[in-house]
């Protein structure tokens, strides 16, 4: 037997097929904190309750479209890259049938986006991390708060929650918003030295001195 006469005699239908799901935990800094996406849901299960934009995943589709439908379906947002965060696969996280989701996150710079349209809003995210949200999504963003406070470290995924141009501390304000601590200035500044590049403007107004503009490197 080859491989089409393989397939052809193929019996899908002997094994379980479980439903697929993307959720997305979009996250910005908004009144001086982390705040996340959540969409009020109008339907059972958890009706009334908030939850994480998502999607069930078509079957000729993949999971970042999955992922790009359920931003500008649920919020009316477009254009946000997303990184895939985490798989979820416990057994009755959906009370309706087996339901494994895909979770993505993205970091976004305030000043890129839009307030969400119908029942969407941004909501501090630690708080809602510690909330009663439609199924396991208050455990989604603990982790991708979690995984963010580990990259931060690492990688310049802050830069993506500040403007093309800004100040250090403006930057430094990100991290420590990130890190849930104050960070020393001159640690700071070595720290991210490599990664941005002066530009000739300054800050004008404020009670404040002026401050020299960065952008990243």
């Amino acid at each position: 037997m080859n491989e089409t006469e393989f397939l052809q005699s193929y019996h899908r239908e002997d094994y379980d097929r479980p439903s697929v799901t993307v959720d997305l935990v979009l996250l910005t800094i908004r009144d001086g904190a982390l705040q996340v996406l959540l969409t009020k849901r109008t339907e059972h299960p958890f009706q009334g309750k908030f939850a994480l934009p998502g999607v069930f995943v078509g079957m000729e589709e993949t999971l970042d479209a999955a992922a790009e439908r359920a931003l500008a379906q649920k919020t009316g947002l477009r254009g946000i890259y997303f990184e895939q965060l985490y798989t979820w696969g416990a057994v009755a996280r959906d009370p309706r049938m087996r339901v494994i989701s895909v979770s993505y996150y993205a970091l976004v710079s305030w000043a890129n986006l839009q307030e969400p349209d119908g029942d969407a809003g941004f909501f501090p995210a630690q708080e809602m991390a510690q909330s009663e949200l439609a199924f396991d999504h208050a455990q989604i963003i603990r982790y991708a708060l979690e995984r963010i406070r580990g990259k931060v470290n690492y990688t310049d995924i802050a830069f993506s929650l500040v403007g093309e141009e800004f100040t250090l501390p403006e930057l430094q304000r990100v991290y420590e918003i990130i890190l849930g601590e104050p960070l020393y200035k001159a640690n700071f500044r070595k720290k991210i030295a490599g990664l941005v590049a002066e530009t000739d403007k300054m800050t004008t107004g404020g009670k404040h001195r002026p401050s020299r503009i960065y952008r990243r490197k």
